[in-house]
């Protein structure tokens, strides 16, 4: 899954950057408001966290344009502005959440799962389908209540299609996502599928021809 990160100081974005990439996230980072609106109009992210306090233009601007032009992608605000007025103020310009600083890192992890389950639609941080289920928290993937081992390029994957269960996700998409860059190959995702087909079965994962991948809803 890929994240838009948005924070100006750099010692804050080094530990968040490590801290998401821990957690199965792919990072992309923006230093200042105008390249933050660009990226966020522009390309496609899981989520965004998004620091108030920037060089340019400021969070709550980018915001304003990213929701304006229809973007609705979920957004984390981070900010050391902390009264209940600029909380009101993130909200109501189309935040998802809101975290100010300091700020435990488990907090902000917690609370971006949060959002994308919600914008996925989902309540918990337990995906199930039939014996299949992924724990977001811990990070795993069981089959019949055995963990699966995974790699983190296989987690991603799993991860990512899970989420979207019921959907079709092209080669791109994924490539993106799992990969976190747009030079591979679509090869790469194809010999990665038939990895994780073989450590979970072929059922659980479905190829359209021309479209992409899909994780069914119910496997019988």
């Amino acid at each position: 899954m890929r994240i838009l990160l948005v924070e100006d100081d750099d010692r804050i974005a080094g530990d968040v950057a490590r801290a998401l990439d821990a957690a199965g996230y792919v990072v992309a980072r923006a230093k200042n408001g105008e390249d933050a609106w660009f990226l966020g109009d522009t390309e496609d992210f899981t989520a965004i966290v998004l620091d108030l306090g920037l060089p340019g233009m400021d969070g709550l601007a980018v915001l304003k344009r990213w929701r304006g032009s229809g973007r609705a992608t979920p957004v984390l605000v981070l900010t050391a502005r902390g009264s209940w007025s600029e909380r009101v103020e993130g909200i109501d310009a189309g935040a998802d959440d809101y975290l100010a600083k300091p700020f435990q890192m488990e907090e902000l992890l917690a609370r971006l799962r949060s959002i994308i389950r919600r914008s996925a639609g989902h309540a918990s941080s337990l995906a199930t389908i039939g014996e299949l289920a992924l724990d977001e928290r811990a990070m795993k993937v069981t089959l019949g209540g055995a963990p699966v081992d995974l790699s983190p390029l296989e987690y991603r994957l799993v991860a990512y299609l899970m989420l979207r269960r019921g959907k079709v996700v092209s080669q791109q998409e994924l490539v993106e996502n799992v990969y976190g860059q747009d030079e591979q190959s679509s090869n790469a995702i194809e010999v990665l599928i038939a990895r994780v087909r073989r450590k979970l079965g072929s059922k659980w994962i479905e190829t359209r021809r021309g479209f992409g991948y899909l994780m069914p809803e119910r496997v019988a």
